[in-house]
């Protein structure tokens, strides 16, 4: 079991590290001049693949948390635990909205300025927060 923690602490980590990192993209991509096009395109890029690996450690991370929860009955029945399920599936709403946001910023549409995005940046750092302090501390 410890191995399987290990590993879901490691999943968690790196998929965070693309939560926190792909909305920085989209400030510097609110803040380019409309005149230059190539810088446009390789943060786009940047952020296209960044979705693409974060996605894929997002999933090992889920298996394994749910591994630990059903297999070993991790947390079963306890409040904590469904305090960190709701925040989970908030930042897997967050996720796919990165991926809204993406998909609008690859055809034009989106209109949010570099600050907009800043304050969208902090959602994952308060999710992250919250989620160690639920499991650490199991206030309830």
């Amino acid at each position: 079991m410890l191995w399987f923690k290990a590993l879901h602490i490691v999943f968690v980590a790196s998929w965070f590290a693309g939560l926190f990192y792909l909305p920085r993209i989209f400030v510097n991509l609110a803040m380019v001049p409309p005149d230059s096009a190539a810088e446009r395109r390789r943060l786009l890029l940047m952020a296209d693949k960044l979705y693409r690996f974060m996605t894929l450690l997002m999933v090992p991370a889920l298996a394994l948390g749910a591994w630990l929860w059903l297999g070993y009955g991790i947390g079963q029945g306890q409040g904590w635990m469904h305090a960190k399920l709701t925040l989970v599936m908030l930042l897997l709403v967050y996720h796919f909205a990165c991926a809204q946001l993406l998909r609008a910023l690859h055809e034009g549409r989106d209109a949010h300025s570099h600050v907009w995005f800043r304050w969208f940046n902090e959602f994952p750092v308060i999710g992250l927060l919250a989620v160690v302090i639920l499991v650490v501390v199991k206030p309830f």
